[in-house]
C-alpha cells in the first residue's frame, strides 16, 4: 500500500498502532470542514495522515500521537483536483516547469497524451518517451500517461504500452481507424490484451454510427470532443465517460456545454473535466481544474457536483477511486484547503500528505534535466522561392472584381468554421486582404520537408485572429509530418521568416524588414521549450510584445499557442498531405 520496500504485514501493524495512538502518524490537519463527495456533504473534523495516506478521519486528539499539526484555519478541504486528459507537450512547458504553473492552482493528478512528442521523434520514440517520464514520480503532481494512439508506428506504440506509468491507449488516427487500419488493430489489439484504458476522439457527431458502435464495442470508453448539447447526449447514449474540455475553443463553447448539461439535466456523474490543450500564460493567469470547476458553478451546477467532475468521478472512471478523489481512509493525502467551494481559491495544495504549494505558489521545486531531449534544426526549406507564397485565386469573378480565396479561423469557433472559401476584392491583378471591410492577414500553410521528386505541399490564404500591418510571424509543428504556418502581408517578408524558423528543431519567431524581433525556442524534439516557467512566459510575452507592434492586438491565448493549435485543425481537415 504505501511502498518503499516496506511488507504488508509491517504497513498493516503500522497502520493500526497509528490509529490507536502507539506509533506517531505523520500530519494532523484539523479545524477544516470537509467535503464527504459520497454524501456529497460538508462536515467540520480533521484528517490524520501518516506515509502519505489519510489513515482516520477527525480522529480522538487525546488518543494519537502526531509529528505535525496543520491548523485549517476553517477552510474548506476538497480532494486534489484532477485533469482527465492533457497532452503534454501542447503548453511547451516541460513537465517541472509545468508543475510550477499547474499545481499551485489546486491540480494534484493529470491524465496525459504525449502523442505529439513521441511521434516528432521518429524511430527515437521509445527513447524520447523514457526521458520525458523520467523521474516523474519526483514531479509535484501524479501523472498517467498513454501510449500514442496515432502519429507514431505500431512497433514503438507496442513497447511504450509496457512503459511507467502509462495506463492505455491514447487517440486514434480518425482517418485510418474509420478505414480499417491494421496498426490500429495491432494497436487496439495489445491494449486488450494488457488491459487498460482506450481513448476516443474526433467528434462524436462527426462519426458514423458504425464507427460509434465499433469504438466502445473494441474497448473505447471515454470522449473528449463534444461540441453542443447534441454531442453530449449521444456520447452519453454510447456509454462513454464524457470529459468537458476548457483549454480548446471559446468560453462560449464551454458555457454552451455547461448550459446543456444543466439545461436537459443530464446527471453529472457521467461527466470529468479536462483542459485537452492549455497554455503556460493561461493556467498562470485564470487557473486550471479550479477555474472551470467555479465556471461550472457559474452555469449552474451545485458546487459540489462541479468540484466532483474534476476529482472523484475522473478517479472513479479510471478506476483509482481507492487511492485518489476522495478524502477517505487509505486514499493518498492529496487536499485542496480553500475558503470557498463555489469560487476556488487554492490557499494550500497538499500531495501526500507533504504541503507543496500556498497561496498559488510552488513550496517544492524538483530539478530534472531535459537537456538530453533538445534537438538540433534541420532545414527543409533550401529550395523555397518567395513567389510561392503568392496568395492566388481559386476564381475570379465574370467581371474580374472578386477573387475567392480560402479563409482560415480557429480562434473559439470550434472546428465548424476552421475553413471556408470567401469573396474577397480584386484588383490590378491581386488579392485584396480584406473581408466585408475587415482588414486580414495572409497565411501560408509549407511542408518543411518535400518527399523526394514531388513538388511541396503550399496552402496559401487568409487568416482570421492575428494580424499584422507589416513584418511576419511563423512557427514550426512537428508530428505526424513536420509543417509550418506564417502569417504576414507580403511574400518575401513571409518567406524570411519562414527561413528563420527553419534553423531551430522547432520556434515562434516574429520579423520585421526580414529581420527577427522576437525569437522563442521550442527545442524539445520542436515540441517543448527547454527552460523554466518564467522564462518561457516571457519568450511568449516577447511575441506577443512584438507582433503589437506590428500591429496585432492580442486576447486571451499567447499568439504562439494560437498558432500552435491551428495544426491541430489543419490536421484535421486534411491540410497537412
Amino acid at each position: 500500500m504505501y511502498g518503499n520496500g516496506v511488507p504488508q504485514l509491517q504497513q498493516v501493524h503500522d497502520i493500526f498502532d497509528v490509529v490507536h495512538g502507539k506509533k506517531e502518524a505523520d500530519l494532523l490537519i484539523k479545524n477544516i470542514q470537509i467535503l464527504d463527495v459520497h454524501g456529497e456533504t460538508v462536515y467540520g473534523g480533521s484528517l490524520l495522515i501518516y506515509r502519505g495516506r489519510i489513515v482516520a478521519l477527525s480522529p480522538d486528539e487525546d488518543q494519537i500521537q502526531v509529528r505535525e499539526v496543520f491548523d485549517g484555519q476553517g477552510l474548506y478541504a476538497i480532494p486534489g483536483l484532477i485533469d482527465a486528459h492533457l497532452h503534454f507537450e501542447s503548453q511547451l512547458a516541460h513537465p517541472t516547469a509545468l508543475g510550477e504553473a499547474m499545481v499551485p492552482n489546486g491540480t494534484t493528478t493529470i491524465f496525459a497524451e504525449c502523442l505529439d512528442l513521441i511521434g516528432s521523434a521518429g524511430e527515437e520514440g521509445l527513447e524520447a518517451f523514457r526521458m520525458l517520464f523520467k523521474d516523474y514520480e519526483k514531479l509535484p503532481y501524479r501523472v498517467f500517461a498513454f501510449a500514442p494512439g496515432k502519429k507514431v508506428p505500431a512497433h514503438i506504440t507496442e513497447e511504450i504500452l509496457k512503459e511507467k506509468p502509462v495506463i492505455g491507449l491514447g487517440e486514434f488516427e480518425h482517418f485510418s481507424y474509420s478505414s480499417g487500419d491494421e496498426e490500429d488493430f495491432q494497436k487496439a489489439a495489445w491494449l486488450r490484451e494488457r488491459g487498460g484504458f482506450q481513448n476516443s476522439h474526433w467528434g462524436i457527431t462527426t462519426l458514423s454510427d458504425l464507427e460509434l458502435n465499433y469504438l466502445p464495442a473494441i474497448g473505447s470508453t471515454n470522449n473528449h470532443d463534444v461540441w453542443n448539447g447534441d454531442d453530449i447526449a449521444k456520447s452519453i447514449r454510447y456509454g462513454y465517460s464524457t470529459q468537458i474540455k476548457f483549454g480548446v475553443g471559446s468560453s462560449e463553447v464551454i458555457k454552451t456545454l455547461l448550459r446543456a448539461i444543466v439545461d436537459r439535466k443530464f446527471p453529472t456523474d457521467n461527466f470529468c473535466l479536462c483542459s485537452d490543450n492549455i497554455s503556460i500564460d493561461r493556467l498562470t493567469k485564470m487557473g486550471h481544474m479550479d477555474w472551470i470547476i467555479s465556471l461550472c458553478v457559474e452555469m449552474g451546477i451545485p458546487p459540489i457536483k462541479a468540484i466532483k467532475m474534476a476529482s472523484y468521478n475522473t478517479a472513479k472512471y479510471f478506476r483509482m477511486d481507492d487511492q485518489i478523489g476522495s478524502l477517505t481512509p487509505g486514499r493518498w493525502a492529496d487536499i485542496v484547503l480553500t475558503d470557498s467551494l463555489s469560487v476556488i481559491e487554492p490557499k494550500y495544495v497538499f500531495k501526500s500528505g507533504e504541503l507543496i504549494a500556498k497561496d498559488r505558489t510552488l513550496l517544492k521545486h524538483t530539478e530534472i534535466g531535459y537537456d538530453g531531449m533538445v534537438t538540433k534544426g534541420v532545414p527543409g526549406l533550401d529550395d523555397l522561392r518567395p513567389e510561392q507564397l503568392d496568395l492566388r485565386p481559386i476564381e475570379v469573378s465574370e467581371d474580374g472584381r472578386q477573387a475567392k480565396v480560402l479563409l482560415f479561423d480557429v480562434y473559439g469557433r470550434g472546428h465548424a468554421k476552421f475553413y471556408q472559401e470567401v469573396w474577397v476584392p480584386y484588383v490590378d491583378g491581386k488579392v485584396v486582404p480584406e473581408l466585408d471591410g475587415q482588414k486580414l492577414a495572409r497565411i501560408s500553410v509549407v511542408k518543411r520537408y518535400p518527399t523526394a521528386g514531388e513538388e511541396r505541399h503550399i496552402v496559401n490564404g487568409l487568416f482570421k485572429g492575428v494580424y499584422v500591418e507589416r513584418g511576419a510571424v511563423s512557427t514550426s509543428f512537428p508530428a505526424p509530418t513536420p509543417y509550418m504556418v506564417v502569417v504576414g502581408q507580403e511574400s518575401s517578408e513571409m518567406y524570411a521568416c519562414l527561413k528563420a524558423v527553419d534553423q531551430y528543431s522547432g520556434a515562434c519567431i516574429v520579423t520585421e524588414d526580414q529581420t527577427a524581433k522576437a525569437v522563442f525556442p521550442i527545442e524539445i524534439y520542436g515540441m517543448m521549450a527547454n527552460m523554466p516557467v518564467e522564462e518561457l512566459r516571457a519568450a511568449s510575452a516577447k511575441i506577443d510584445a512584438a507582433l503589437e507592434e506590428l500591429g496585432n492586438h492580442n486576447e486571451g491565448e499567447p499568439v504562439t499557442n494560437k498558432l500552435l493549435s491551428l495544426f491541430i485543425s489543419l490536421h484535421r481537415f486534411r491540410f497537412m498531405e
